[in-house]
């Protein structure tokens, strides 16, 4: 038998017959390969939760029995105005984590590896922002949880709570595709967790999640007004406490669509330049 017939066969790269894009379904296999992989990446590591089930614990109860009798006379009264408020500050505040951990990953070569596989360009951002759903979903349960029992009864029921609960989520995953795209512009995790805190802190502090917009002076009203944060804040109030799928409730839903409208292709071409 000849030595040659032994030999393996060599194919040359121009020979290959590879797809220059990948389809839908192709994509939405590796994103989801991709959310996996964060997914388990987040079970090795429980320290990523903790924000996630400390801070609806610590922050529910603390801003409810501190603020509950100056702001509303009882803490009664004033969980129909906190609870729906820390329900979305909590899982708001809670993406920022997105960003950092994406730069900490390309700061140690993880996405140099993605750079030699053909797959979508998206995939491996949309991946960890699906995993990431976990953590908010864990922060939104968790703040419900926390003022059922202390109390809270929400006038729109179940399905009014169970709305307010999945546009929060929504509204966090959107949120989250800013600070993808700032992970893939700054140089470093740090600079990443530092702008994201300049960013998310004022919105949130600055909303109507705390205190009654009415009670704020001029100047601080108009922006609340005008506060992203605000929208989603009230469209949660009036989901849980009401019921009411008013047009706070489709604002908040536009903005976030807007959001990722914008910056999820942002993120792709920073993204893409970078490797």
């Amino acid at each position: 038998m000849s030595t040659q017939t032994l030999l393996p066969e060599t194919v040359t790269a121009t020979d290959r017959q590879l797809s220059s894009r990948p389809s839908l379904a192709e994509t939405y296999q590796q994103i989801t390969a991709m959310a996996w992989r964060s997914v388990k990446k987040m079970f090795r590591n429980p320290e990523q939760f903790f924000d996630v089930t400390l801070q609806p614990l610590l922050f529910t109860a603390m801003f409810t029995y501190i603020f509950g009798g100056a702001i509303s006379g009882s803490v009664a009264d004033y969980m129909p105005i906190i609870i729906p408020g820390i329900l979305a500050q909590t899982a708001i505040t809670t993406c920022m984590a997105m960003g950092t951990q994406l730069r900490e990953d390309m700061d140690k070569g993880v996405f140099d590896r993605f750079r030699s596989l053909p797959i979508a360009r998206i995939s491996p951002l949309a991946g960890p922002a699906l995993a990431d759903v976990i953590r908010y979903v864990i922060a939104s349960t968790l703040t419900i949880l926390v003022g059922l029992a202390m109390g809270y009864r929400p006038g729109g029921g179940f399905f009014g709570t169970l709305a307010a609960w999945a546009l929060t989520i929504f509204a966090a995953w959107s949120l989250a595709w800013i600070f993808t795209w700032l992970g893939t512009v700054m140089r470093t995790a740090q600079a990443v967790q530092g702008t994201a805190m300049l960013i998310m802190f004022p919105l949130t502090f600055l909303s109507n999640a705390f205190v009654p917009e009415d009670t704020l002076p001029g100047w601080l009203h108009a922006f609340v007004k005008i506060n992203p944060v605000s929208h989603v804040v009230t469209a949660v109030r009036d989901l849980m406490n009401d019921g009411a799928f008013t047009a706070e409730v489709g604002w908040a839903l536009l903005g976030c669509l807007a959001v990722v409208a914008i910056f999820a292709p942002l993120a792709v071409r920073s993204y893409s330049k970078k490797v």
